[in-house]
């Protein structure tokens, strides 16, 4: 399990964010802090793999706190969870090692997708060199978004369900292949798999075979 601290100076945003983080498979609330000096004692007593931060507290900045846990040998990541949308206190994040930056407000699958772009980063095997392919899928995952609203007509439960299955998948589907995992007709696979493709979830590559159309196959793009 992935142990998480939720820093907020708002009591009640902070039991909000701890919820939608419980909610979230992989990752567990190690605690909340309302303060920078709370913050840093529950880093110094407590094991933390990722901290949500604000950076408006009442005894310092978010950024304050990054600059103490790694003076303080702290390796916890630090995902900015803030209302602060100013360019200087974004790049400012950047430089202090924030590995991303969510504006509040923002929606439950907002903050799902951060999370899930994080816990594929702990999936990555640290031994060894990446190639190229492998280092963009890193940044990828980094800068992954939360999914787009869906249009009328369109279920979320059944996109959330082809989502999981082409992100579980070794290798590129067909619509007949994805029908055939999710039992779902071929046309409805088709219709949201053209939908995650229009919104850059999705890659598609074409296979030819020795005659006619060739097939369209797709493949999770994170």
């Amino acid at each position: 399990m992935i142990e998480v601290l939720v820093v907020d100076d708002d009591i009640r945003v902070a039991d909000v964010n701890a919820a939608y983080v419980a909610r979230v498979p992989g990752f567990t609330v190690t605690g909340t802090a309302h303060s920078a000096a709370e913050a840093l004692r529950l880093l110094d007593a407590h094991h933390v793999d990722l901290v949500l931060l604000d950076h408006y507290l009442p005894d310092g900045t978010g950024l304050d706190v990054v600059r103490h846990l790694r003076e303080r040998g702290h390796q916890a990541d630090v995902i900015m969870v803030t209302a602060a949308r100013d360019v200087a206190t974004v790049r400012a994040a950047m430089r202090h090692g924030a590995l991303q930056y969510l504006v509040k407000p923002f929606s439950f699958s907002g903050l799902r997708a951060k999370l899930e772009a994080y816990a594929q980063l702990g999936s990555l095997d640290e031994g060894g060199e990446a190639e190229q392919a492998e280092v963009d899928r890193i940044f990828g995952a980094l800068s992954a978004t939360a999914p787009p609203e869906l249009p009328k007509g369109h279920s979320p439960t059944t996109a959330e369900l082809v989502r999981r299955v082409l992100r579980e998948a070794e290798g590129p589907l067909s619509a007949q292949d994805l029908a055939d995992r999710t039992q779902l007709s071929r046309q409805t696979a088709q219709r949201y798999l053209k939908l995650l493709e229009r919104t850059g979830r999705v890659r598609l590559t074409l296979r030819y075979g020795d005659a006619g159309r060739p097939e369209h196959r797709y493949e999770w793009g994170t």
